[in-house]
Formats: C-alpha cells, structure tokens, sequence
C-alpha cells in the first residue's frame, strides 16, 4: 500500500510563484528569510536560472552551501546554473553593497546538506540564528562588508584535463582574482603537473590547505616548485607525501625546510620517499610543532636516521607510528626500543608491517613496549617471527587496558621450507595460541594473517583469521 505525502502549502506557494520568474525576482524583496532556501531548492532543481541569480544577488545568509545541493564539481549538468549563479554575484560584487544580501562564502563542496535538509522540513531544531552567523572557516576579514568573496571547493589534481564545471569556475576566478578568495581545504594531487595544474595552485589561498596529499613520481625541478608552494600553506594540519623519485641534495634541503614554516601541521606520513634516506634529521630538525601522527613508510632509511628519530622532542608525545615497509632486519634493536620508550605515555598506534623484523629484536623491544600504557592496536604483520616470541608477545601486552586490535603474521613454523603455507600446522598454531589467550584468562581477540611474508606483494589485511577468546 503506497503512502501518499502530499506538497506543504509552502511547496505549492513555491511552484505557484515560480510559474512567473518576473513575478518570483520582484517578491524576493519581500519574502521572509526563512522560505528563501525552500523557495531556493524549487528554483534550482527547477533550472529557474533567473530567479537563482537574482536570489544569490539577495541572499540573507552568510554562507551559501550550494554543493549540498549540486552534488560536488563533477556534474556536468549544473554547468549552466552556476553560470547563471555566477553572473548573479558579479552583478553582487559590482555593486559592492546590497540593503539585504549578506553573503560572504560561496561553498561548492559536498557539504551543507544539514542546512537544506533544515529548510526542507526534516531537522525543524536547528535555529535561525545559527545561520546567520558569520563563519569563521576562512580569512579574519571575511565579515567586512568590501572582503573578497570565498569560494570554497574540493579539488582533486590527477593526469585527466579539467572538467567543463571545474574549467569554467576557474576561468570566472581568474578575471575576478581581487574580488574573489578561492579556498581549498583538502587538495589532493595525483599526477604530474600541467601548465593547468600550476595556474590553479597559482590562484587558491595556499594559507586556506588544512590537508595537503601528494603522490607523485616529479623531475627535481617540478618538485622544487611544489616544496616553494608548501612552505606558503602555513595552515597545514595533515600532509601526506608519496614520491619515488630520488632527488638531488639541494632539493632535498629545499622541501625539508619548509617544515619550519608550517607551524600547525599535526599529522605527517612519507611514503616511498628514497630521497629522504640518511636526511631524516635534516627534516625532524625543522618541526616545529609536536605530532599527533607520524608515518615513514616503505622508505630506506639508515640506523642514523632512526637514532634521531628517537631524540626528536616533537615524536616524543605522538598517538600514532608507522614505520611499514621500513626494512629493520640489520638494525640494533635498541634504537627502536629506545623510539618506543620515548612514545611510550601517549602512543595507540603502532605499525610495524613488513619490517623485517626477527624474534631477536621483537623480544628485545617487549619491554619498551608493554610501557605503552595507551596502546589500541599493534601491527606486526609481514615479519619473521615464531610461535614462542608471539606466546611471550601476547603475555607482556595482557596487561595493556586499551589494546584491542593485535595483527600477527603467521609464525615461521606454519611453512614448509620452501615457504609453502601448512594448512594443519597453521590450525594447530592457532589452537596452541588460543589456549595461550584461555591461560591469561582476559577476554582478547588477534587477528593471524595465514599468507607467507612477501613485502610490496599483497594486502596484508586481506587474508587474516581472528583468534578471540572470551572467558564466561
């Protein structure tokens, strides 16, 4: 039985007034504040183009979230109405002043659909006021009546040519740069930079980037460019890099000493980063703020570079670490112990996939790491280890409160010599660390992974069985 949901009289008055666009422009000056996002959605699911721009010019809001309505940048079929949108606000910066008009912030992300849904009936507790206040995402000056416009986007650089959206916003921003802030919290670049890509890094504010993501293969003369423009993004909180190519000294200094500018930056992962071997110091020296999180991953990376890892001050109070993929096998076990002493207080997360690490080291690390009182998960995957240093691993860290995800590669004894796995070997394994979990008597889940060790290879989270036991 279908349920019938009839149109409010407010939609009805909607479709009704927009029958006429000459009729809907000239009520704007009248509606009430509260039916322009209604009276605004009829519009641009409608493509009353018209009225869109002669409400964008009247807007009594300060922001505008219209990619909660447009879906983000990548549909092509609002190409038109943001043309529409757009000739609105020139003729709003134009005039520089508008008796009603309030709006400061353009935002083309795929976010505000709290707002829309507010005015579309289904959240009716979120109040007025709220959105009328100024908000204070982009620059301080942003409520002066004579500030640039921010347009806020989501963009996302890889080897494909611009869409039509994309390519005609950014040629509207061009011809207006004084009057409009084009702001850019997220920037993911996934390929190597065209004359289009430099333009548009050329025109966002580089200061607005709280998260900057980079994965990339680049001359040393393209990265050079790119370590310039990351030490103008003073905002940065989150910066992730992947780059295999390796990279003359003079560039390496230049990327590493733009760190010292980014004074916010809480979370920091390099992948794949072979230029950064034997230079680690040259890039922990310039932090210049404590990390929440930081990950070198599948990097070659020398004991010189660990040691000062170790006596950095800003990894000392860090949450998470990664060092996946860095191959430890030839290294003195007490550089990492003395890196896990110095976390010890505050870290949760530990990552040591595919390190190459042998029951020696492990057994030589227990110690530091049943210090680390706070600690959610560990993983260990991907490295060499036997069922008597997993059986005294699970005993050392039964006492840490919080650690409830523990990753394990499954034990040397489970292969064959020639590294073939042994299905009821393995089953025994996991009988024989089962009864390991019942003696210890806390409820305790591990993940086993039951593939051989083969870094760069496979997914390591891809072939792993739980072991859980929980006492009645």
């Amino acid at each position: 039985m279908s349920v019938w949901n009839p149109l409010r009289l407010r939609d009805l008055a909607g479709i009704g007034l927009l029958k006429d666009e000459s009729s809907a422009i000239t009520a704007l000056e009248y509606l009430p504040t509260e039916l322009f996002p209604p009276l605004f959605m009829e519009a641009f699911y409608g493509s009353h183009r018209e009225t869109l721009k002669a409400m964008v010019q009247a807007w009594p809001f300060v922001r505008l979230p219209l990619g909660g309505l447009m879906g983000g940048l990548m549909q092509m079929s609002h190409v038109e109405t943001l043309q529409a949108m757009l000739d609105g606000l020139d003729v709003l910066l134009a005039q520089r002043v508008h008796p009603r008009c309030k709006l400061r912030v353009l935002d083309l992300r795929m976010t505000g659909q709290d707002f829309w849904s507010m005015w579309s009936g289904s959240n009716v507790h979120v109040s007025l006021d709220s959105l009328r206040a100024p908000v204070p995402e982009g620059s301080s000056e942003t409520g002066h009546p004579f500030a640039p416009l921010e347009v806020f986007i989501e963009l996302c650089l890889s080897d494909g040519t611009l869409d039509g959206f994309l390519t005609y916003l950014m040629s509207w921003v061009e011809q207006r740069i004084g009057s409009i802030h084009l702001c850019c919290k997220k920037l993911r670049i996934f390929s190597v930079p065209t004359e289009n890509t430099q333009k548009i890094l050329s025109m966002i504010q580089l200061d607005c980037i709280q998260e900057v993501e980079v994965i990339c293969n680049w001359h040393p003369s393209t990265f050079s460019m790119f370590a310039a423009l990351l030490g103008q993004m003073s905002n940065v909180q989150r910066c992730l890099m992947s780059a295999s190519e390796e990279q003359e000294q003079q560039v390496v200094v230049q990327f590493t000493s733009q760190f010292l500018r980014l004074q916010h930056l809480r979370d920091l992962h390099l992948e794949s980063s072979f230029f950064l071997e034997g230079c680690l110091d040259q890039l922990l020296r310039y932090l210049t703020t404590p990390l929440d999180n930081f990950a070198v991953t599948h990097c070659l990376v020398t004991g010189s570079d660990l040691m000062h890892l170790s006596q950095c001050p800003n990894i000392s109070r860090s949450k998470g670490l990664n060092l996946g993929g860095v191959t430890l096998t030839d290294f003195n076990p007490e550089l990492l112990q003395v890196l896990l002493e110095k976390v010890a207080v505050t870290l949760q997360d530990l990552d040591l996939n595919q390190c190459g690490i042998t029951d020696t080291q492990l057994e030589s690390v227990l110690p530091a790491l049943s210090l680390c009182s706070q600690l959610r998960s560990i993983n260990l995957c991907g490295n060499l280890l036997s069922v008597a240093v997993m059986g005294r691993m699970l005993r050392r860290t039964t006492r840490l409160p919080s650690l409830c995800q523990a990753f394990y590669p499954a034990p040397q004894e489970s292969y064959s010599s020639q590294g073939l796995p042994l299905k009821e070997r393995l089953a025994n394994i996991r009988a024989e660390l089962l009864e390991i979990l019942r003696d210890l008597g806390l409820p305790r889940t591990i993940w086993l992974n039951s593939i051989p060790c083969a870094p760069y290879v496979y997914n390591e989270y891809a072939h792993l069985e739980f072991i859980e036991y929980t006492p009645f």
